[in-house]
C-alpha cells in the first residue's frame, strides 16, 4: 500500500455504526471507494491483504461483520450446519452495511457514484445481498470464493442487470461447492 493513504482502525462511534479499518487517500475527495466484506469467522483485518492491489487514490474501508460467530471472529448472519443461506437471512447485514455506506461520503470523502464492494465467502454473499436489495447503490461487485444467497431467481436478480461482477472460485473448495458458484454464474448471465 502506498504512503499516500492514511490507515486507521475505527471503533463504532454511534448506535448501528460498524467497527472498521480504513485507508484514506490524500486530499479531500470525493474518492472512488471499495468496501471489503470479510467472510464468516473473520474481522476487519482479514481482507486487508487485498488493499495493496487497489489504486492509491481509492478509499478502502473494511467493516467488521455484525455479530460474533460461534467459531470465533464475526459473521454477517448466523449459519446453521447444512444450511444454504437464503437472501432474507442477510437482511440485517444489508441494513447495517447500507447505513454504514451512507456515512462514508461525510466521514471519509467517498464518492458514492464510484462505490465498489468486494466480499470473500459469506462477505461475497452479503455483497450480493446489498446489490440485490439496493439496486444502483454499488458500481461493481467482486465475489471472491463466494456465493449468491440461495433462492435468488431470475426475477429477483433483475437489480444485478448491467452491474459489473467479478467472481473467483476454487475447483476444490470444500466450503463453497463449485456447483454453487456455477449456479450463481447462471443467474448473473441471465
Amino acid at each position: 500500500m502506498g504512503a499516500e493513504r492514511k490507515t486507521q482502525f475505527v471503533m463504532a462511534t454511534a448506535a448501528g455504526d460498524l467497527i472498521h479499518r480504513v485507508a484514506q487517500p490524500a486530499g479531500p475527495g470525493p474518492h472512488p471507494a471499495v468496501l471489503m466484506l470479510h467472510g464468516r469467522s473473520g474481522d476487519e483485518n482479514v481482507m486487508w491483504v487485498f488493499a495493496r492491489a487497489l489504486p492509491p487514490d481509492w478509499l478502502i474501508v473494511a467493516p467488521r461483520a455484525i455479530q460474533p460467530d460461534p467459531a470465533g471472529g464475526f459473521a454477517w448472519h448466523p449459519r446453521k450446519a447444512d444450511e444454504w443461506p437464503l437472501l432474507p437471512l442477510f437482511d440485517d447485514a444489508v441494513s447495517a452495511i447500507v447505513r454504514f455506506i451512507h456515512t462514508l461520503p461525510a466521514r471519509y470523502g467517498a464518492d458514492v457514484r464510484r462505490l465498489f464492494v468486494m466480499g470473500f465467502s459469506q462477505g461475497a454473499a452479503a455483497a450480493f445481498a446489498v446489490a440485490l436489495r439496493h439496486p444502483g447503490l454499488v458500481s461493481g461487485l467482486a465475489a471472491l470464493v463466494g456465493f449468491m444467497p440461495g433462492a435468488v431467481t431470475d426475477d429477483l436478480s433483475a437489480p444485478l442487470a448491467g452491474l459489473p461482477v467479478f467472481m473467483a472460485v476454487g475447483r476444490r473448495d470444500t466450503v463453497i461447492p463449485l456447483t454453487q458458484a456455477h449456479a450463481c454464474a447462471a443467474v448473473l448471465r441471465t
